[in-house]
């Protein structure tokens, strides 16, 4: 496919996005169509004996298909003529019965579904190993507390498994989204020329194409392209969180960080010039996947507008975008798995990373708990006050409110100072989205 393709793509989508396996769907397609014409007494009853055979060896010449296309404007034409060419070599009756009644805008809508019924196959077993992946992360780093940051800056204390419990929560709630979707993608296209059927195409006939390819039945949807939208848009959200977590990783393994690291590997993350480096190349990926993906969720949005019955231009701009689309999410997914579930934490550096501040993260548990005593305004002003005197002075935060006598014990005021006290409700929120399956 190109120079990187095995960096940006996967084995799975560079066969199924391929021509020839594109050829092979809407030879699927034609042979359901011929079995449902016959099926409905359409087309003589001995039509998918004397074709099953030529359906089965048939060779189409994809090279030649490639040159015909520019002068139909699309796949299907083209190969219906070579197939019909190739049928009447060994029974000119039979082909009398291929493509009978259908458009070519049923065959290409069709067997595109049918990629995407094959695409959601593999992707639903990819989400479930990445649950499962950030599950078991979360229940292992459930109390390992660690730097919350916002705005780029310290904030507070949560734990990791509070991170990858959110990040888990996105998955979750995109298997949901991704169910919607394929409810309202999966279904059959064969409404004719201007989608209103014919003689050939009865609801028996579209009903039986259905059955025989596994797809919803449906009434026409030429230029009703909300389906096909709405499968880029999840598309698009799914590799918003992937990237969102290889992020969080990228940031999380910069050298004055050094928290959370790619799995090692030989020849990982090299750089060609400095020895020392060791590259977030699998985020590297990942990012640069979800970078290109809303572009073509974008094109799928604005090719709906369809004029009339069958649209130029914007059908056809759904085609190579879907392909892109496709080979864009598996490669961010494929990437991800490999990622996190070999991904290094080094709990050590959590905890140094917790003292940089000099005791200034606990600030808001010191407010919050001397809110009760003066009120919430001027437990935060005296508070922010003993911040500033702290890194003005160059001393712990402890020090200083100490010497403000705050009527807190030096129990209670070192509890303050103790990172998994304020790590606020993060235990019980992981509980809460470890139990929710």
């Amino acid at each position: 496919m190109s120079l990187y393709q095995n960096l940006f793509y996967t084995d799975f989508t560079q066969e199924l996005c391929s021509d020839e396996r594109m050829v092979s769907l809407m030879l699927e397609a034609e042979w359901a169509l011929v079995k449902a014409q016959e099926e409905q007494g359409i087309i003589p009853k001995d039509t998918t004996t004397t074709l099953s055979g030529i359906f089965q060896t048939i060779e189409i010449d994809i090279e030649k298909l490639k040159r015909a296309i520019p002068l139909t404007g699309n796949a299907a034409a083209p190969l219906v003529k070579q197939l019909v060419a190739e049928v009447k070599k060994q029974n000119e009756e039979a082909a009398k019965y291929i493509h009978l009644g259908a458009t070519s805008q049923d065959i290409v809508d069709t067997a595109t579904i049918l990629k995407a019924k094959h695409f959601l196959f593999w992707l639903h077993e990819k989400i479930t190993t990445l649950e499962q992946i950030l599950t078991q992360l979360t229940r292992q780093y459930r109390n390992t507390v660690m730097m919350g940051r916002t705005l780029m800056q310290q904030a507070r204390p949560i734990t990791f498994g509070l991170k990858t419990a959110i990040w888990l929560e996105g998955i979750r709630s995109l298997k949901q989204q991704l169910q919607s979707a394929e409810n309202e993608l999966l279904c059959i296209q064969l409404g004719g020329a201007v989608g209103s059927q014919n003689q050939y195409l009865s609801q028996g006939v579209r009903h039986s194409f259905a059955q025989i390819l596994g797809l919803r039945d449906s009434t026409n949807w030429h230029t009703q392209r909300g389906n096909l939208a709405a499968f880029a848009s999840v598309l698009g959200v799914l590799t918003g969180n992937l990237a969102k977590i290889a992020n969080d990783i990228v940031l999380l393994s910069q050298t004055e960080v050094g928290e959370v690291f790619e799995p090692s590997a030989e020849g990982r993350g090299t750089s060609s010039t400095m020895p020392h480096k060791r590259n977030p190349v699998l985020c590297t990926s990942i990012l640069a996947n979800a970078h290109r993906v809303p572009f073509g969720v974008a094109s799928l949005l604005t090719a709906m507008p369809q004029a009339h019955e069958r649209s130029a231009g914007r059908w056809q701009a759904e085609w190579e975008t879907l392909d892109d689309l496709l080979g864009l999410t598996a490669g961010a997914m494929e990437k991800s798995i490999e990622l996190l579930g070999g991904l290094e934490v080094n709990e050590g550096r959590m905890r140094q990373n917790i003292e940089l501040t000099s005791g200034l993260i606990f600030a808001e548990t010191v407010a919050l708990a001397l809110a009760e005593k003066e009120g919430k305004q001027a437990a935060h002003d005296l508070i922010k006050k003993a911040c500033q005197t702290a890194t003005a002075e160059g001393k712990h935060l402890l020090e200083i409110v100490e010497q403000l006598d705050l009527g807190f014990t030096s129990k209670e005021l070192s509890d303050f100072f103790q990172p998994e006290n304020a790590i606020g409700g993060s235990l019980d929120i992981i509980d809460e989205i470890l139990a929710n399956k």
